[in-house]
């Protein structure tokens, strides 16, 4: 099992020490540090900065919205950092929900989300392959564009620029079983955002004829500490967030995922104190059994002993997010 740190999103400015955790996580032996974006900053331009000031380390994004770009750009983006960090580029791709795409992007969440993303990953793989002019007569892709408005000029186009490694890999955040299901098909690795090593049985059946290689890659939050209630209270504020405010009261697909889980009361609870207003109410109603769960919190003992059931299931790679310093080179001597 390998080790990659998740730096996440920035809040209301740049994160501090983002790229000092980087350079340690590299000089630790982690094998990949990943960047993220929701509606603030972008998930490109900090992954750039930290592959200017690291040298072997990889270099993904987990997620990077597919409504953010068409996936031309996207691929441009990838194909562009590939070259700058000598081959060191991941794409991880997300479709996010309505709330974030009609409310933020402008534009309209697909009917049919695994069309959407299948389409989406097509276009992708075609600029990186480079074997011709990029062209798909899709339902919410079309290359040349051929739909509402078009000139009837469009021309088919291949990359200028030659991709430095036609396989680079992409990866696809999935929460829902036919999406996860499509993944395996479709994609180079899947980025669960939540994970739980007691309930890997939920996902077995749709992991099902996962090729040789297929990176399994969930992100964790971590925290070595005395204290494990108080340590579990980062945990359940983001988890309180996602579910609570990442998605409308009518369809929030993390709240969805939560209840499949098997906490779907405490996630229906959460959704309404959020939706109320009542935020601090929202995190105290997150079970500290599922924070736990999904989490790697505690004396050091007690992390080294939880790390047990990750590695006995069919985790490739550890995404660790929120690690201070001291947490991210305890889970390099516990791991690697």
């Amino acid at each position: 099992m390998r080790l990659g740190l998740a730096l996440g999103y920035w809040g209301r400015g740049p994160t501090p020490g983002q790229l000092d955790l980087a350079r340690e996580a590299e000089r630790l032996g982690y094998a990949s540090v990943w960047t993220a974006e929701a509606w603030g900053s972008d998930a490109f331009t900090p992954l750039t900065w930290i592959a200017a000031h690291t040298s072997r380390i990889g270099l993904g994004t987990a997620v990077a919205q597919m409504a953010a770009r068409t996936p031309t750009a996207t691929a441009m983006h990838a194909l562009t950092l590939d070259h700058l960090s000598g081959g060191r580029m991941m794409l991880g791709l997300g479709l996010s929900g309505p709330q974030v795409v009609e409310g933020w992007y402008g534009r309209p969440f697909p009917s049919s989300p695994l069309t959407a993303s299948r389409e989406y990953v097509e276009v992708v793989r075609q600029v990186l392959r480079r074997e011709g002019p990029v062209e798909l007569d899709g339902r919410f892709h079309q290359h040349p564009y051929r739909g509402a408005g078009a000139s009837g000029l469009g021309r088919a186009l291949a990359p200028i620029t030659h991709p430095l490694r036609a396989g680079l890999p992409v990866l696809l955040g999935a929460e829902g079983p036919k999406n996860i299901a499509q993944t395996v098909r479709i994609a180079d690795g899947w980025l669960p955002l939540y994970w739980s090593p007691l309930r890997t049985g939920a996902y077995r059946e749709a992991l099902t004829g996962a090729p040789d290689g297929f990176m399994v890659a969930p992100m964790v939050r971590a925290r070595v500490c005395d204290d494990l209630a108080e340590g579990l209270l980062s945990v359940k504020a983001m988890l309180a967030f996602y579910i609570g405010g990442m998605g409308h009261t009518a369809r929030n697909f993390h709240a969805d995922l939560m209840a499949r889980m098997g906490f779907e009361g405490p996630a229906r609870d959460i959704q309404r104190l959020f939706a109320e207003g009542r935020r601090e109410e929202a995190v105290r109603a997150v079970p500290d059994a599922f924070a736990d769960e999904i989490s790697l919190t505690g004396p050091r003992e007690r992390i080294a002993e939880r790390l047990e059931l990750w590695r006995a299931g069919p985790v490739t790679d550890l995404l660790v997010a929120g690690p201070d310093p001291a947490t991210l080179r305890t889970l390099a001597e516990l791991v690697l």
